[in-house]
C-alpha cells in the first residue's frame, strides 16, 4: 500500500493521500442493516464486526468533528488511533494558507453519507452568533459554537420538507385545512389574507405569528387536532383524491402520532430530488429530511434545534424565534460539468463544495490541485489513484484525505463513482 496512512514528516508526506477509517451513527431513523447505503460503505471502510440485520445505519461521518472523528488507517508497523484532526494539527500546511488563516487548524467542512428510512426531526441550525450563545448556555445539547449551512446531494430519490411555502400556497392551505385555524385562532390565521407578497416584512411577521402559535400548542390540544385532521382526511379520501401533501401528513401521523410536526408539515415545501440533484440550506431555515439516501456536506458543526417529528429534546421557542421566515421554493442544484466526467455543486457557502466523478471503465481524469484540503469518497467501482508522491488502488468504501496543492490522477478499472468534498472555490480564489 503506497497511499500514506500516517505522516512521518511534514515535507514528503504533505501531498500523500491519507486513508481514513470513519465513524457511523445508528440513529433510529436510519435504514436497517444491509439495506442501508451507510451500512455498505461502512462495511467496506471498517474492520469492525457489523450487525447486518437489526441495527439502523443512519450516517457515516467523514472529517474532524469530535462527535464522529475519522482516524488514519493503521500504519505498516501496526500503530493506529491517530485522528485526522490531530494529524492536521501536526501538519497545518496540509490545509493551505487561506484555509488556515480563515478557520484555523481544522477542516471547515464535515462530509456524510445518509440513509433515511423515516423522517428526521423538523429542525434548523443556528447562525454563528446564536450558536455561540447556545453552546455557552447548553454545551451538553449544542456541542460546538459554529453555524451549520449544509447541502444534500441525492444518491437515490430523496424527499425533504424545506423552507416555508409561498404566500399564495399558504393562503390555500389555511382555506383548505380548518384545523390550522382552529389551533391558532381565526384572527391570526386570517392575517395572511390581508397582506401582499410584496410587503415582505408583514408577510414574515404574519407567518411567524401563525407558525409560533401552532408549534406552541399544548399536548392535549395537539392530540385532539391531529385526531380531527386524520379523521377528516380519511373520510374525504373516500370521495376525492387526497393531495400529495395530505397523503404525506397521514404518513407522518402514522410514524409520529400526536406530534405537532404532523400539522406543521403543511407550512413547508415538499421537495423531491432526483439522483444527482442537490438542495442547500442556510442557517435558521426549517427542514426535515424524509426518505432516501444522499451525500451531505456542511460546515463542521453538529448543532441542531428541534421542534417536532422526534423523541429527542425539543426547543420549540428557540426554533420559532430563530427562523428567517423567508417564503418560496428552494433552489435545486443540478451541478455544472467542469471537465470530462466531473460535475460540481457549488452552494453559496464558503466552507464547502462537492464534485462528483462518474468514470466509465478504462477512462481517466484529473482533479487539479487546489489551495485547500479535500475528502474523497469512493462509492462505486474500482480504479487507480495517484499523485506526485503516491499511487494505489481504490475501491468502494475508501475515504481519503487530500492535502492542499495536490493533483490527483484517476483511472478506472470498472464503473467508478467518486465524491469529493472541498472548500468552496469562490473562497479559495477570491481576491
Amino acid at each position: 500500500m503506497e497511499i500514506a496512512t500516517a505522516a512521518k514528516a511534514n515535507g514528503g508526506c504533505r501531498r500523500r493521500l491519507l486513508r481514513l477509517k470513519c465513524s457511523v451513527k445508528d440513529y433510529a431513523w436510519g435504514t436497517i442493516g444491509s439495506d442501508s447505503l451507510v451500512y455498505k460503505v461502512y462495511t467496506a471502510n471498517s474492520d469492525d464486526r457489523i450487525d447486518s440485520t437489526t441495527r439502523p445505519y443512519a450516517e457515516l461521518w467523514m472529517g474532524t468533528h469530535e462527535s464522529g472523528p475519522s482516524y488514519l488507517e493503521e500504519d505498516a508497523d501496526g500503530s493506529s488511533g491517530v485522528t485526522l484532526r490531530s494529524w492536521i494539527n501536526e501538519n497545518p500546511e496540509s490545509l493551505g494558507d487561506r484555509v488556515l488563516e480563515k478557520w484555523g487548524c481544522d477542516l471547515p467542512f464535515l462530509f456524510k453519507v445518509l440513509s433515511v428510512a423515516r423522517p428526521l426531526s423538523i429542525q434548523a441550525h443556528p447562525d454563528k452568533v446564536l450558536a455561540k450563545k447556545m453552546h455557552k448556555a447548553h454545551p451538553n445539547l449544542y456541542k460546538d459554537d459554529n453555524h451549520k449551512p449544509e447541502m444534500a446531494l441525492a444518491y437515490t430519490q430523496f424527499e425533504a420538507l424545506c423552507g416555508f411555502i409561498p404566500l399564495q400556497e399558504l393562503k390555500s392551505v389555511i382555506r383548505a385545512i380548518p384545523e390550522i385555524e382552529e389551533l391558532v385562532g381565526s384572527e391570526e390565521a386570517n392575517q395572511v389574507f390581508c397582506i401582499s407578497e410584496h410587503d415582505e416584512e408583514k408577510v414574515k411577521s404574519a407567518v411567524r405569528t401563525i407558525f409560533t402559535l401552532l408549534m406552541s400548542a399544548g399536548p392535549d390540544t395537539t392530540k385532539q387536532i391531529v385526531f380531527k385532521l386524520k379523521r377528516r382526511l380519511h373520510m374525504e379520501s373516500q370521495e376525492r383524491h387526497l393531495t400529495e401533501k395530505e397523503r404525506l401528513v397521514l404518513k407522518l401521523e402514522k410514524q409520529y402520532p400526536n406530534d405537532i410536526g404532523v400539522i406543521s408539515a403543511f407550512f413547508f415545501n415538499y421537495v423531491k430530488l432526483n439522483p444527482g440533484e442537490a438542495l442547500y440550506l442556510g442557517a435558521n431555515e426549517p427542514h426535515a429530511y424524509l426518505f432516501g439516501e444522499c451525500i451531505e456536506v456542511m460546515a463542521t458543526s453538529d448543532n441542531v434545534v428541534r421542534a417536532g417529528l422526534t423523541s429527542k429534546p425539543l426547543d420549540i421557542q428557540s426554533l420559532c424565534s430563530m427562523l428567517t421566515y423567508k417564503l418560496g421554493f428552494p433552489e435545486i442544484l443540478k451541478g455544472t460539468r467542469i471537465r470530462p466526467y466531473i460535475t460540481r455543486y457549488l452552494p453559496p457557502f464558503e466552507e464547502f463544495e462537492v464534485d462528483v466523478c462518474d468514470l466509465p471503465p478504462g477512462a481517466s481524469t484529473v482533479f487539479p490541485s487546489v489551495p485547500g484540503p479535500s475528502l474523497l469518497l469512493v462509492l462505486q467501482g474500482e480504479g487507480r489513484m495517484s499523485t506526485d508522491a503516491s499511487a494505489d488502488e481504490v475501491s468502494m468504501g475508501d475515504v481519503l484525505f487530500v492535502p492542499a496543492d495536490t493533483e490527483i490522477q484517476l483511472k478506472s478499472s470498472s464503473d467508478l463513482k467518486l465524491y469529493r468534498a472541498g472548500v468552496n472555490n469562490r473562497f479559495l480564489y477570491s481576491q
